[in-house]
């Protein structure tokens, strides 16, 4: 589900933890249930988005971690003694979600396809269940200083994001559109990235990783890449990444009415 290594979640795991919206936390808290929380992290990985999101939330906790990696889901059996099982997301359905307090997912929908997304969104609002859904990507990178490049190496990512019908950076326009469809009250918040030399190896290897796959997508664009590349990590990374959080009430009067609020997401 993931396709991620421990090494890369690992790495990445600070910069998530500074990234993800707090300012959904209360309303979020508003909407669960009283008493002991079950709670899902699906397509959990290592199990980062558990430890993060619970000390901040209230009372007795049971996570589910769902992920279809084996090793993945080993590894976050080390660092907390949750419940895990194997699955795909495409398998989840509102019977498997009943009785939740909670899914939450992180660096996900980006990776679904329409289909699979559709499904999803099903089985949380067919379970009445509330989701955080966090860190999907956007399509927006900024840069600094600029290069005459970054447009045209961010154009081919994201086609690269898009390819085999994935949902890319159109995943949160699409998961609202398919949470709010169902009656879902919604709100969206931004979630950068903010990279500077104070996390260089993770600005350095998304670096890396965002030219690799521009030029899988665009294999002209090698020989102008290598160099961008060269300069780039030379010069030292100043760089955002935009993600947006994404939080989904089911099954109640909307909260804060179902039009999310993309306009705050840049």
């Amino acid at each position: 589900m993931s396709g991620y290594t421990p090494s890369w979640l690992a790495l990445r795991e600070p910069a998530d933890a500074g990234a993800r919206a707090a300012e959904l936390l209360d309303p979020l808290r508003a909407a669960l249930p009283p008493g002991p929380l079950l709670l899902w992290d699906v397509g959990c990985g290592t199990g980062s988005l558990a430890r993060w999101l619970a000390p901040r939330l209230p009372g007795p906790q049971h996570w589910i971690l769902y992920d279809s990696d084996p090793a993945l889901l080993a590894e976050a059996s080390v660092s907390a003694p949750h419940e895990t099982r194997q699955g795909r997301i495409a398998d989840l359905s509102a019977a498997d979600l009943a009785g939740a307090s909670l899914v939450a997912a992180s660096a996900l929908l980006d990776i679904l396809t329409p289909a699979e997304l559709d499904g999803f969104a099903a089985a949380i609002t067919g379970a009445g269940v509330p989701a955080l859904l966090t860190l999907s990507v956007v399509g927006r990178v900024r840069l600094t200083p600029s290069d005459p490049l970054d447009a045209e190496i961010g154009a081919a990512f994201n086609d690269h994001q898009r390819r085999d019908g994935l949902l890319g950076p159109d995943a949160v326009a699409a998961a609202a559109e398919a949470l709010g469809r169902r009656g879902a009250a919604l709100r969206t918040r931004p979630s950068p990235w903010k990279l500077g030399p104070a996390r260089g190896e993770l600005a350095a290897a998304w670096l890396r990783g965002w030219v690799a796959a521009a030029v899988e997508q665009r294999p002209d664009l090698g020989p102008a890449a290598a160099g961008y590349l060269r300069r780039r990590l030379a010069a030292g990374l100043h760089v955002e990444v935009h993600h947006a959080d994404l939080l989904a009430i089911p099954g109640e009067t909307p909260i804060w009415g179902n039009t999310p609020t993309f306009g705050n997401l840049s």
